[in-house]
C-alpha cells in the first residue's frame, strides 16, 4: 500500500512536537546566537542618500570628508509699536546676540548680522546667522550652550528666538525618541491585556508575546549584518519591532486557536498539533511569503532608507514564520493542557473552548443569501470612503512635522515668513579645478544678479570652500518655506534657468544642487516614478503565489480587488482627516494641505502584506471545508464562522497598537497610526465579513480546485479522518 507523503510543514511541526525540548531550547539558543552575532558584528553607520542631484551633492560632501556645519538663525523682532529704523532697542538686541555668540566657547563660527551682511533686516525684523562649531554629528554638545545663552538675553520691546538645522534636528530627535519609547512601553501591556481577553488564560496570552518578542530580538540583532552595507537606523529598528509584533501575534493566534479548537473536538494535543500544522501552519507559511513579497517591493523604489527597512522587515517576518513552524508546536506540545492555566475569571472557561463565532456565522449566512445586494452596498461604501483619494496632494511636512507649540517651530515659521529660504538655502556643491579662480567667482556674482527680495532666488548668496579648495558650496536662499510648491518652483528656476548660464558655462567644473528643498523634491520625484513598478511587483507576485496556493485564478483576483478596496478607503480617510484638516482638535495637529510623499507607498506595502495574513487564513479554512465535501456556500459560512473570530481578535490587537501612534507628537506618526488602524479595522470587518463571502458566493464552485482532500501535496493530512469533523 502506498503511503502518501505529508507536506513539509506538517513534517517539520511533527518533528518539533515529538522533539519538543530540542525545538524549544534550540529556538532559544538560536535567539541567543543571533544576539551574539549582532554584538560581534557591531554597529556600523552607513549613510543614506537622497536620489538625484541632491544625493550626488551629499555624496560629494561626505566622500570629500567635508564636514559642512549646520546653520542657525537668531530672529530678532520688534514687538507691537516698535520699528527698526533708529530703534536703539533693536540695535542693542542685535549687538547683544552677536556678543553672546562670540563669548560662548567653541559653539558659533561665521557670525553674520545686519551690520556685516546685506539682506538680514526687513522692516521690524533682523536676523543673525551663524554656523554651529565642531563636528556636525555632535551638535548637541555645541549648539546647546549657544541656545541657552541666546535664551538668557532679554531686551525690552524685543523678542529673540533661535532656530535652524541643528535645533530643529534636536527637537525632532527628542520628540521621535520620546514617541517611540512611549509606543514601545504602551504596546506590550495593551497587547497582553487584549490577549488575555481573547484567550481567557495567562499562559496562552503570553505565548504570542513570547514568539513575537524573540522574533524581534533575533531580527534586530541579525540586522547588524546587512547594516554593514545598507542604512539601518533607529527608525528601521522601530518599524521592525512594529511589524514583528504584528505578524508574531497573528501567527500565534492562528496556530493556538486551531489547536484549541481541535482539542475541544476531543482530539489529543498531538493530533491537534498535527492538524493545526497542516491547516494554520500552511496558512502561516503562505501569509509569511506574501508579506515578504510585499515588503520586497520597497527595493524597487531605489531609495536607500527603504532598502534598509525592506531587509529588516523581511528578516523579522521570516524569523516569525520559522518560529511558528518549529518553536510554537514544540512549546504547545511541551505545555499540553497547561496552555489553558491561569484562567481569567468570568472569561477563562468560555474563551478556552474556542467555539465558532455566532455573530460572524450569522452575518456570513445573511450575506451569501443575497451576495449582490450586500456586496454592492459594501463596495459603494468603501468607494465613497476612497473618493477623497482623488484629491491626494503629496508634500513634505517640513516644520509641520512637529507640533506648532514647540518653540523652534514657532521661530522657524516666523523666519520663513520674513526671510524665506534663509534657514535652509539650496546648496550648490561645486567640484573641479580652480574653484577659487576668476571664472568661478564671476559665475557666482552672476547668480547674485538673479537674486531679489520678492523673486524665486533670494538674498544673501554666500559661499564656503572646503577640503583644501576642492569643494565649493554656494548657498542660495529660495522662496517659500523649503517644502512647499513655491520652494519647488524656485528650485526648478535655479536648476534650469540660473545655473546653466552661470556655473554651467565654466569649463572643468561639475555641480549638483542639494539642501532641504532639493532633497525632498528629488526623493518625491523618485518615489512617484517608481510607484507603478512597486504596485505591479507586489500585485503580480501576490497573484502568482495565491494562484499556486489555491489552484485558482478567481481567488487571487478577488483577493487583490478586496485589498485594494481597503487600502483605497484608508487613503481616503487619510486625505479627509490630515490633508483637509478634519479632527485637528481631537488628534492635536495642524493640517498643512498635504500628505507625506512616502506614506501612501509604505502604507500600501505594509497593509497589503498584513491584510493577506487574515485573508489567507480565512481562505485556507474555507478551502479546507470545501475540499472535505461541503457545498461552496456552506463552506464559506462555516469557514468564516470558525476563523473570523480569531481574525477579529488579531485585528483588534493591531488596531490598538497602531492607535498608540495617533497619540504621539510627530505629525507623520499620527497619520501612520490613524490610517493603519482604520485600514485594518475596515479589512477585518467590512472586507472579510461582507465582501469576501459575497464575492465567493457569486463566484461559486469556480473559485475552488477540484482536488479532494486526502493528505496529498495540497491537502490536509488528519491522523484520524472523521466525517463528523466538519460541522456546517
Amino acid at each position: 500500500m502506498n503511503t502518501i507523503r505529508e507536506p513539509v510543514v506538517q513534517r517539520v511541526a511533527g518533528w518539533s512536537a515529538r522533539h519538543r525540548k530540542t525545538a524549544v531550547f534550540g529556538w532559544l539558543l538560536l535567539v541567543a546566537v543571533a544576539v551574539v552575532i549582532g554584538q560581534r558584528a557591531g554597529t556600523s553607520h552607513v549613510n543614506s542618500y537622497d536620489p538625484g542631484q541632491a544625493g550626488k551633492a551629499e555624496r560629494v560632501l561626505n566622500e570629500s570628508v567635508v564636514k559642512q556645519p549646520d546653520g542657525e538663525s537668531v530672529l530678532i523682532q520688534a514687538r507691537s509699536g516698535q520699528t527698526l529704523a533708529n530703534d536703539a532697542q533693536m540695535r542693542e538686541a542685535v549687538q547683544r546676540v552677536v556678543a553672546t555668540l562670540r563669548a560662548v566657547p567653541r559653539s558659533a563660527t561665521g557670525i553674520r548680522s545686519p551690520f556685516t551682511s546685506p539682506g538680514l533686516e526687513k522692516g521690524r525684523s533682523a536676523l543673525v546667522t551663524f554656523d554651529v562649531a565642531g563636528d556636525p554629528g555632535k551638535d548637541d554638545q555645541t549648539v546647546v550652550p549657544a541656545m541657552n545663552a541666546i535664551a538668557a538675553i532679554h531686551v525690552p520691546g524685543v523678542t529673540i528666538g533661535e532656530a535652524g538645522g541643528a535645533t530643529l534636528d534636536r527637537a525632532i530627535g527628542n520628540s521621535t525618541s520620546q514617541d517611540f519609547h512611549k509606543a514601545e512601553l504602551t504596546s506590550v501591556p495593551i497587547s497582553l491585556a487584549l490577549l488575555l481577553i481573547v484567550f481567557g488564560a495567562l499562559i496562552a496570552a503570553g505565548i504570542p508575546l513570547l514568539l513575537a518578542g524573540t522574533a524581534v530580538i533575533s531580527a534586530i540583532s541579525l540586522m547588524a549584518i546587512p547594516g554593514r552595507w545598507l542604512p539601518v537606523d533607529s527608525t528601521t529598528s522601530s518599524i521592525v519591532l512594529l511589524v514583528g509584533m504584528a505578524v508574531g501575534i497573528d501567527y500565534s493566534l492562528f496556530y493556538l486557536r486551531r489547536v484549541r479548537e481541535e482539542r475541544t473536538a476531543g482530539r489529543t494535543t498531538r493530533d491537534a498539533l498535527h492538524i493545526a500544522a497542516g491547516t494554520s501552519g500552511r496558512a502561516i507559511l503562505v501569509s509569511g511569503l506574501t508579506v515578504m513579497i510585499s515588503l520586497a517591493g520597497l527595493f524597487l523604489t531605489g531609495v536607500d532608507v527603504f532598502s534598509g527597512v525592506a531587509v529588516g522587515t523581511i528578516i523579522v517576518v521570516g524569523v516569525a514564520v520559522l518560529g511558528s513552524l518549529t518553536f510554537l508546536p514544540g512549546l504547545l506540545s511541551m505545555l499540553g493542557k497547561w496552555t489553558d492555566r491561569g484562567r481569567v475569571p468570568f472569561l477563562g472557561k468560555r474563551r478556552t473552548a474556542a467555539r465558532e463565532s455566532r455573530f460572524w456565522g450569522l452575518l456570513a449566512r445573511t450575506v451569501v443569501r443575497r451576495p449582490l445586494a450586500w456586496g454592492g452596498a459594501a463596495t459603494v461604501a468603501l468607494l465613497a470612503l476612497a473618493a477623497p483619494m482623488l484629491s491626494l496632494h503629496l508634500e513634505s511636512p517640513g516644520i509641520h512635522d512637529l507640533p506648532s507649540n514647540v518653540p523652534v517651530v514657532r521661530t522657524l515659521t516666523d523666519i520663513y515668513q520674513v526671510f524665506p529660504g534663509g534657514p535652509e538655502p539650496a546648496e550648490v556643491v561645486v567640484t573641479g579645478n580652480d574653484l577659487g579662480g576668476p571664472q568661478v567667482a564671476s559665475a557666482v556674482r552672476a547668480i547674485s544678479h538673479f537674486a531679489s527680495a520678492n523673486g524665486a532666488i533670494r538674498e544673501p548668496i554666500t559661499t564656503q570652500m572646503f577640503g583644501n579648495n576642492q569643494v565649493l558650496v554656494v548657498n542660495v536662499p529660495l522662496a517659500g518655506n523649503g517644502t512647499d510648491t513655491t520652494s519647488n518652483n524656485a528650485l526648478s528656476t535655479l536648476r534650469t534657468s540660473v545655473l546653466p548660464p552661470t556655473l554651467g558655462k565654466v569649463p572643468g567644473i561639475d555641480y549638483a544642487v542639494g539642501g532641504l528643498t532639493a532633497g525632498n523634491h528629488d526623493f518625491n520625484t523618485q518615489l512617484t516614478s517608481r510607484i507603478p513598478w512597486v504596485f505591479a511587483f507586489v500585485l503580480g507576485f501576490a497573484f502568482l503565489l495565491l494562484m499556486t496556493t489555491f489552484r485558482s485564478v478567481y481567488i487571487p483576483a478577488l483577493s487583490i480587488c478586496l485589498n485594494l478596496l481597503s487600502v483605497g478607503a484608508a487613503y481616503g480617510l487619510m486625505v479627509l482627516i490630515f490633508q483637509d484638516g478634519r479632527l485637528q482638535g481631537p488628534l492635536g495637529f495642524t493640517a498643512y494641505g498635504g500628505i507625506t510623499p512616502w506614506m501612501p507607498l509604505f502604507m500600501f506595502v505594509l497593509l497589503f502584506g498584513l491584510s493577506m495574513d487574515y485573508h489567507v487564513f480565512i481562505l485556507s479554512r474555507i478551502r479546507e471545508l470545501r475540499l472535505r465535501g461541503l457545498p461552496a456556500r456552506e463552506a464559506v459560512t462555516s469557514g468564516i464562522s470558525h476563523s473570523a473570530g480569531v481574525v477579529t481578535s488579531a485585528a483588534a490587537i493591531m488596531v490598538a497598537v497602531f492607535s498608540i501612534f495617533a497619540t504621539l507628537s510627530i505629525f507623520e506618526f499620527k497619520v501612520f497610526g490613524v490610517a493603519m488602524s482604520a485600514a485594518i479595522l475596515i479589512d477585518a470587518t467590512i472586507v472579510r465579513g461582507v465582501l469576501l463571502p459575497a464575492g465567493l458566493a457569486l463566484i461559486g464552485d469556480r473559485a475552488w480546485s477540484r482536488r479532494k482532500l486526502g493528505g496529498g501535496r495540497h491537502g490536509v493530512s488528519s491522523p484520524r479522518p472523521d466525517p463528523d469533523y466538519v460541522r456546517a
